[in-house]
């Protein structure tokens, strides 16, 4: 399958450097892509997918700062112009989402709606 440059979403300089550490880990298997994406659930209906998985044979790849991603060519329906960071901050710890597309979200950010 071909690379795609354009990725639909973003990462923050924060965010490439944790994926880039998490990755330089001695045990991280280098056959995984990240996966970025979405799934029912959550208290608004939609939840975030962020891991490292196995690319799927109807995945399209995209390469972020050289960091291999993979998504479903129908999340990008709500992803479009999403921006992940990474926060190291006492009130937040962890990766963040910024969604454009997103109408409503929850407390905690990891759940919206469109």
């Amino acid at each position: 399958m071909e690379t795609i440059t354009n990725a639909p979403i973003n990462l923050t300089s924060g965010a490439i450097k944790e994926l880039q550490r998490l990755r330089a880990e001695e045990s991280f298997d280098q056959s995984q892509y990240l996966r970025i994406g979405v799934k029912g659930g959550g208290c608004s209906g939609l939840s975030y997918v962020l891991g490292f998985d196995a690319k799927m044979e109807d995945d399209e790849v995209y390469e972020i700062e050289g960091i291999p991603v993979v998504m479903k060519k129908s999340h990008g329906l709500y992803l479009l112009g999403m921006e992940i960071d990474f926060q190291h901050g006492l009130n937040a710890r962890g990766f963040t989402f910024t969604n454009p597309n997103a109408t409503s979200s929850c407390g905690c950010g990891t759940s919206f709606a469109v």
